[in-house]
């Protein structure tokens, strides 16, 4: 054991030691590294976060999120085995993206309203990427064609729901608490489950106690700080994957990824993808989208999909900082992305001849001609028409799971 930490402890030194050496001998191009991902954190990911961040704090304090405890535990609990409160980070982490999923399960894990197994359960499920990522920057970015993104998006969500029902055999074994302080604010009474809610949602409010001055406060601050920590990763790992490139240890990685993958048919355009959307999963999607001509589309958009559910360490770092305040392990979070970038790739194939005739119906000759326009255009409302009825499908899904769950319990009971 002794020997293995020192092990560990030696290479964490040498990797450190070898960044700030490579840093200092290539300080140009570390700066110019530096300064593209401060401005994609400045202009993207901050204004796009930030409200997001701030709202979700103000919900868990005005008592919203106990009232859809409530109000989802039906659901949940029986698909997913977490409480009804993990509805509520699914529904934010699928409008926000990474990585608000795991912020907000450390939220609820830091207040004790989740376990620990119900927290690796549920970041498992929550981490998702946002449709307007997947449909904005992806489809319409990277492939030129806004049709594709209802494919990848929903190819992202339901293999997400699959990977929560995989993690729900997660800890199965584990015993039931005697005494569950998380469940003191669900009251369980004789009333309908509307009113349980409601009562649920009044008494988290009045132990906060906090003004709505000192919660929006509270909220701005540890949105800030969040934010800066998300920040400080996307820098630093854009230095480090520029890095690579320079010293050629990019392409050391693309002979172990070739030795690999091209047995099994994938193209080595793709295999370059897939080696950037390790570290990164927006300069991996672009790569896979310029995979070439001789490439199939259905292969590139598969390859895409696969990079998205993985969300590169980048993404992987923010996470396993926020976990580290609490119990939770980051082992099953790694495993699930695992699941998760084979399962939507799967569901891209599946979803790819019955969805594209339907979509090919869709006219979009501005799109295809590349005029900016009209690609602002359908980025404002037809994006937001194409995630609201991403939305409403997914709706029906969980109400379909929640009915066969809730039969499943009948047929027990009797």
């Amino acid at each position: 054991m002794h020997r293995a930490a020192y092990v560990k402890t030696g290479c964490m030194a040498l990797f450190s030691l070898v960044l700030v050496v490579s840093i200092i001998s290539f300080p140009q191009h570390s700066f110019e590294a530096s300064l593209r991902g401060l401005t994609i954190w400045w202009e993207v990911v901050f204004p796009a976060l930030l409200p997001f961040f701030i709202t979700s704090e103000l919900l868990m304090g005005f008592g919203v999120v106990h009232f859809l405890g409530v109000f989802l535990e039906p659901c949940m609990r029986p698909l997913f085995r977490v409480p009804g409160v993990g509805g509520f980070v699914f529904s934010m982490g699928i409008a926000s993206g990474y990585p608000m999923g795991a912020k907000l399960t450390v939220h609820l894990r830091e207040h004790e309203l989740i376990t620990r197994s119900e927290g690796e359960r549920l970041v498992s499920l929550t981490s998702t990427s946002g449709p307007l990522f997947m449909v904005g920057a992806v489809a319409v970015g990277f492939f030129h064609d806004v049709r594709l993104g209802m494919i990848i998006a929903l190819a992202h969500y339901l293999s997400a729901i699959c990977v929560g029902l995989i993690m729900r055999f997660h800890d199965c074994h584990e015993p039931r608490p005697t005494t569950e302080k998380p469940r003191s604010y669900f009251p369980h009474n004789n009333h309908n489950i509307l009113y349980r809610a409601l009562q649920a949602m009044h008494r988290a409010r009045v132990k906060d106690g906090r003004t709505i001055g000192k919660l929006m406060g509270d909220a701005v601050t540890s949105s800030i700080q969040t934010l800066l920590l998300i920040g400080g990763f996307i820098i630093m790992f854009s230095v480090i994957i520029n890095l690579l490139h320079i010293l050629g240890i990019n392409k050391v990685l693309a002979f172990f990824f070739t030795l690999f993958l091209f047995p099994l048919g994938v193209e080595p355009a793709l295999i370059h993808a897939l080696m950037a959307g390790l570290f990164e999963i927006t300069l991996g999607a672009q790569m896979a989208s310029e995979a070439g001509e001789a490439v199939p589309l259905v292969h590139k958009v598969a390859i895409a999909s696969a990079i998205i559910a993985w969300s590169g360490l980048s993404v992987h770092a923010q996470v396993a900082s926020m976990l580290a305040k609490t119990d939770i392990r980051y082992l099953p979070y790694l495993f699930a992305r695992l699941i998760h970038a084979i399962l939507a790739c799967a569901w891209t194939y599946i979803l790819w001849k019955p969805l594209l005739p339907l979509l090919s119906h869709v006219s979009l000759p501005a799109i295809a001609q590349g005029e900016p326009s009209s690609v602002t255009v359908w980025s404002n409302s037809h994006l937001f028409v194409l995630s609201t009825l991403l939305m409403a499908g997914l709706l029906v899904i969980m109400l379909c799971l929640m009915s066969v769950a809730q039969l499943q319990v009948k047929k027990r009971q009797f």
